[in-house]
């Protein structure tokens, strides 16, 4: 496929002549527009569960808009960063529709970064007002006395989940929606090229970078996560997938296309899980391969039967095929998809051709562990060779790096020009990622360029937790790679050459003062303590890590 070009104006293309945008044929994408016509159309219809709240479309489009005012009122709109710390509960998801109704850009913390990160952020987004879920009230104030910046504090109370989190000098959150006018006259955005969002990446070094998504694309991922997870009339689905992570891959905004019911879940436990499914009629979930290792196993006291087969879409590492039997032998039938925070999240699906049924296991596995073909709307997917520009043989053995090109890539970097304009070199978005492609057009992953660690569907740089042990007084030198975990798809192994006198400090030592340094998660599982190899200038060579990590037991 050629990139389109646009024709230069005055070349007299009838078509174009007299025949301008105007607003009686030309509306900006938006997502937002999603929300309005449910409540128009399905009023009544149950638009969120919540522990025992029910919730229609009309009164979430209600609310949502009276967020929008009470933002407005305080003087945040246009170009504003509107930060928020909450799990997946109804004020996430009003969040999602709100704040950009207000104008401003939504920032969604994860909820399981350390303080000094979670400061880092809100001073590069400039955070004009900060939404805290009282359980994450601790974390949020050790920022809070960190950072540059004094947003505007709103409390979140979950009535559903009370939590015993206090934070000084923040605004009740319920109060101040119900201050918000319901008919608050909100607009879609003046380009549907305006920021709608703000997400944080680790990437490979140890600040983040703010991945901005726009309104066009996070309307066109809504129509495509419609096709992709199979998605069909009045869906209900679980919030297994975190709404921070990529925006929950556009989801908060994708069910309101179909009138569907979000049922929320503040933790991902086994049993509330079965419980929910069979409760609610669950039809759809997403989430990491961590999601359904604990559906796998769950105690028998804590399964549901499901009331029918439900579909689970997941990302990271290819679940393997024992996992995938045991998914369909419990009612479950799953899409594997690939994507990056830069694409929205998934921008590939393993689109299943139903005679690939036929195939033995084996086969089918193989097949199972690509990564796939293009999102629906992702004009091009490509393996590339990164030093020409050139596509790869499509034999399924010649290396080159995953490359996007559409309307679902991020519009770039927060403030960091020379980042963006290296992960668009070329015209097309760099993943970092190494892969092959198959003569039948299907990609699969088989290293990664950047030294990126993917644990329970969490991004870690490994950069980040070298800097932590290289704090430690005991270390000489560190190298950080992924390790197999059969719970978190991968967790970091660190490898560490002691400094003389230090022999007495032990693996314990090091993964709890990691603890205090970083995030949890971020933590090292598992310690090897030697001389580490080197290259004549001195270079680790990480390479060799790997293969040591895969032989640990």
């Amino acid at each position: 496929m050629v990139a389109a070009q646009p024709l230069t104006p005055g070349q007299g293309n009838p078509f174009d002549n007299a025949l301008p945008r105007q607003t009686a044929n030309y509306q900006p994408l938006s997502p937002l527009s999603f929300l309005e016509r449910a409540a128009r159309v399905n009023p009544a219809t149950t638009a969120i569960v919540h522990g025992k709240q029910r919730i229609s479309y009309a009164e979430f489009y209600a609310r949502a808009r009276r967020l929008a005012s009470a933002l407005a009122s305080a003087k945040i709109g246009k170009g504003d960063t509107v930060s928020v710390l909450l799990a997946n509960t109804p004020a996430m998801l009003e969040a999602h529709h709100g704040v950009p109704m207000a104008g401003a850009v939504l920032h969604s913390i994860n909820t399981r970064l350390d303080a000094a990160t979670i400061a880092f952020m809100l001073d590069h987004a400039n955070a004009k007002a900060l939404i805290v879920d009282m359980e994450f009230a601790a974390v949020a104030e050790k920022a809070l006395a960190t950072a540059n910046v004094k947003p505007l504090l709103i409390a979140y109370d979950d009535k559903e989940f009370p939590q015993d989190g206090r934070l000084e000098g923040a605004r009740d959150y319920e109060s101040f929606v119900m201050g918000g006018d319901p008919e608050f006259a909100w607009a879609l955005p003046s380009d549907e090229w305006n920021g709608i969002t703000l997400n944080y990446t680790s990437g490979t070094t140890g600040n983040p970078k703010g991945v901005v998504y726009h309104h066009r694309g996070a309307a066109l991922m809504g129509y495509s996560n419609l096709l992709a997870a199979r998605v069909g009339e009045r869906p209900v689905y679980l919030w297994t997938l975190p709404m921070f992570h990529c925006n929950g891959w556009c989801f908060p905004w994708t069910l309101s296309l179909v009138a569907g019911t979000h049922v929320c879940l503040r933790w991902v436990r086994a049993r509330d899980i079965y419980a929910l499914i069979a409760q609610e009629k669950v039809t759809h979930l997403c989430g990491a391969p961590i999601v359904m290792a604990a559906l796998l196993n769950a105690k028998d006291d804590e399964r549901k039967p499901l009331p029918h087969v439900v579909q689970f879409t997941t990302a990271a590492a290819p679940p393997p095929e024992a996992v995938l039997a045991g998914m369909a032998e419990a009612g479950f039938n799953v899409t594997h998809v690939y994507g990056l925070t830069e694409t929205y999240g998934p921008a590939t699906v393993n689109e299943w051709h139903p005679e690939w049924d036929e195939l033995s296991s084996e086969e089918r596995a193989a097949k199972k562990a690509r990564q796939g073909v293009s999102y629906p709307s992702l004009e091009q997917l490509a393996i590339l060779d990164p030093a020409t520009m050139e596509p790869v043989p499509a034999d399924g053995e010649t290396l080159g790096e995953v490359m996007f090109r559409g309307n679902i890539v991020m519009k770039g970097y927060l403030k960091n020009p020379k980042a963006t304009a290296e992960a668009f070199a070329g015209g097309w978005f760099h993943s970092g990622d190494l892969g092959v492609v198959y003569p039948d057009g299907y990609i699969q992953l088989k290293d990664r360029s950047k030294d990126i660690i993917i644990s329970g569907g969490e991004n870690i740089s490994s950069i980040e937790v070298e800097d932590a042990l290289y704090k430690h007084p005991a270390v000489m030198f560190a190298a950080v790679v992924g390790r197999a975990d059969a719970k978190w798809g991968e967790t970091p192994c660190a490898f560490v050459e002691r400094k003389p006198g230090h022999e007495d400090v032990t693996e314990a030592d090091i993964i709890a003062f990691c603890r205090e340094h970083i995030a949890r998660f971020k933590a090292p599982s598992h310690v090897v303590f030697g001389e580490l190899p080197k290259t004549s200038t001195g270079k680790i060579q990480k390479f060799v890590l790997r293969e040591r990590a895969k032989t640990l037991s």
